[in-house]
């Protein structure tokens, strides 16, 4: 009887044994899937990040470039401003100017 008490032991560790090695399957089968799983939702969140990257990327783009344009255009006006004051005291000093040009060439006092 000894015999089939030690035979049917190791019937019993095999069969653990068994069992053990099926969870064991399980739950690295488990494992593979949860990490599948997060690389997809990982994929998802990574891309929605990169799209609103992006679009900030592309809006400040479009913000800069439009205030490249208004700095361009206020920097124009402000120079023909400038160029028109200039023209008038040229032309409010002209008379002066030719005065003190003729006192020095001629030496005549005007």
């Amino acid at each position: 009887m000894q015999v089939a008490a030690g035979s049917d032991g190791i019937q019993k560790l095999l069969a653990a044994e068994q069992e053990a090695q099926r969870i064991v399957n399980e739950a690295r089968k488990a494992k593979g899937d949860r990490l599948r799983q997060a690389k997809v939702e990982a994929e998802k969140e990574i891309a929605a990040y990169r799209a609103e990257r992006e679009g900030a990327y592309q809006k400040k783009i479009s913000e800069g470039s439009t205030g490249s344009v208004a700095t361009f255009q206020r920097l124009q006006s402000e120079t023909a401003l400038a160029v028109q004051k200039i023209q008038a005291d040229v032309k409010a000093k002209k008379s002066d100017v030719m005065d003190m040009l003729m006192n020095y060439v001629t030496g005549v006092r005007f």
